[in-house]
């Protein structure tokens, strides 16, 4: 009988549900395993709408719909947070733990509802099962959440709404509906965070500016890409006068809206800050050199891959192989590495940077702004694979964003100065270890010497089981390398939870890019 990878991937989800509840308890755990099962009946329902072709947005064929894993990422988090912050005493940050898990809940309730909304006959049993669960979360809800947590609740769900409504019509076929649940819930968050503290009153004591460079970034680039795609409805694309309206609009908006609104919410000069911030430490030239230099590798490897291809291929467009592609798995492991052990604030603002330029240059691109815009779309066309069939290009962005995710996510406030005990002092380490060593290590060995496959996937076992070793490898150079990281006796726990993240990369159809280093950020953090 052939195996369904979808059911499979669905199992390894439990799995991990019932992992986190085992470890933390709480009255939200019983509405969380209610939404793991009426996520899992709502999976299928939209499977069959993109079969059909009947899902009211165009979403990236070739993929399940993964709402399962999606829908859990955002309830686990907050809820192992907040066992971290109950521990350390930090009764705001357990706060807000609280309401990301229950704004999780109500994202992946309200995307459910859609899918219900669109399907045809209405599936009875799983409206049945959806209206437990969302009774249920309604319910501790109310009984959980102040006046204004729910207000709060409700702004990230509005912005949700519009933010769906606008991004999947301009990216067609870029996301499933999971990885835009994914996306989407992150980006809304974000914003209405934002929000709440450029109102705040204005002899509020700041926070440390570090953690909102990468916020301003991110709907920085949101709002450029949404206003670029609407003004070149009507400019023509690839013309100079587009093109210098593009580069003047970008001048603007950096300097007249997002250097005032960092100012706002830091107190400080943005670039006097970071001025500062590189000079305070005599290290920090020389890490931004080594980063440097490996930016230029990287960017003679994609030079080297196209003139190789065109020699070759005689005009015909060819992909890279899968161990050129992995390459830029090696150069991240070695841009990341470092910095997690010598220097972290820096390769926080570094990755936040490097987002920021990663997109930018994806605008380009897309807009074929020049002179750059027609080159990189040369380029890159080496190296897209079925994953990057929408307008964007992202399989890049999800690599950067996946490898730095665990350290964005790190709870600084809920960390003891000496770091977290066990597996939690590996959590900076989760994107380098799932995605960096594991993705890439299964792809290059599963393709090149795998033989026996997983049921129902592509995916060999021997990638899978090269994939775990070397991960459990790399936890022992990071201990060697990292003198503050001390497992103790949860060495069973990190293999445990690595070993279990990797049969999620063998299973799921989703962008392993984002969803492994979160799944393994939550296990760690238990």
């Amino acid at each position: 009988m052939q195996t369904n990878p979808v059911l499979v991937e669905s199992a390894v989800v439990f799995a991990m549900v019932l992992f986190v509840h085992t470890a933390v308890w709480t009255p939200l755990s019983w509405c969380c395993i209610a939404l793991a099962i009426q996520a899992f009946y709502v999976q299928h329902k939209w499977d069959r709408l993109l079969r059909s072709g009947a899902a009211v947005f165009q979403f990236r064929s070739g993929a399940s719909s993964g709402v399962l894993p999606a829908s859990m990422v955002m309830p686990l988090l907050g809820l192992a947070l907040r066992g971290r912050c109950i521990e350390a005493g930090n009764v705001h940050m357990e706060r807000f733990a609280l309401v990301v898990a229950v704004t999780g809940m109500m994202l992946a309730l309200f995307v459910s509802l859609i899918a219900l909304g669109v399907t045809r006959p209405v599936p009875t049993n799983t409206c049945v099962v959806a209206g437990i669960a969302s009774s249920a979360i309604l319910y501790c809800t109310k009984h959980t959440l102040t006046v204004s947590e729910v207000i709060e609740v409700l702004e990230v769900l509005l912005i949700f709404v519009y933010l769906s409504l606008i991004l999947l019509y301009l990216l067609p076929r870029c996301f499933t509906p999971g990885e835009a649940l994914l996306v989407i819930a992150a980006l809304s968050v974000i914003i209405n965070q934002l929000i709440k503290r450029s109102l705040s009153t204005a002899g509020e004591t700041r926070a440390e500016p570090l953690q909102y460079y990468l916020p301003v970034v991110v709907v920085g680039c949101l709002m450029l890409g949404v206003i670029f795609a609407l003004l070149f409805l009507f400019l023509e694309a690839g013309s100079w006068a587009g093109s210098l309206f593009f580069h003047v609009l970008t001048a603007v908006l950096g300097l007249g809206l997002l250097l005032p609104w960092l100012s706002l919410l830091t107190n400080t000069h943005p670039i006097a800050w970071v001025i500062y911030f590189l000079a305070v430490d005599s290290r920090r030239p020389w890490l931004l050199g080594y980063w440097a230099l490996l930016a230029l590798a990287a960017v003679a490897v994609v030079m080297h891959q196209n003139r190789r291809q065109r020699r070759s291929s005689g005009g015909k467009k060819e992909h890279a192989s899968t161990a050129v592609r992995k390459a830029f798995h090696v150069f991240t492991v070695l841009t990341f590495v470092p910095g997690l052990v010598l220097d972290r604030p820096l390769l926080h603002l570094a990755s936040a940077g490097c987002l920021g330029a990663f997109l930018f240059l994806e605008f380009v691109r897309f807009f074929r702004i020049l002179p750059l815009g027609p080159h990189l779309r040369r380029m890159l066309t080496h190296f897209l694979d079925e994953r990057d069939s929408g307008p964007l290009v992202l399989t890049h962005i999800y690599l950067l964003v996946g490898v730095s995710l665990p350290l964005w996510l790190t709870p600084g406030p809920c960390v003891p100065k000496s770091g977290l005990p066990g597996a939690g002092g590996l959590l900076p380490y989760a994107g380098v270890l799932s995605v960096g060593v594991g993705d890439a290590v299964a792809s290059v060995f599963g393709s090149s010497v795998g033989e026996i496959r997983w049921p129902g996937t592509k995916k060999t076992m021997e990638g899978t089981a090269t994939s775990v070793f070397a991960q459990v490898i790399a936890v022992a150079i990071f201990l060697l390398a990292d003198g503050s990281l001390n497992l103790n006796a949860s060495y069973s726990w990190v293999v445990g939870s690595i070993t279990t993240v990797a049969m999620l990369e063998a299973y799921t159809s989703q962008i392993d890019n984002l969803l492994l280093p979160l799944y393994l950020h939550i296990l760690l953090l238990l």
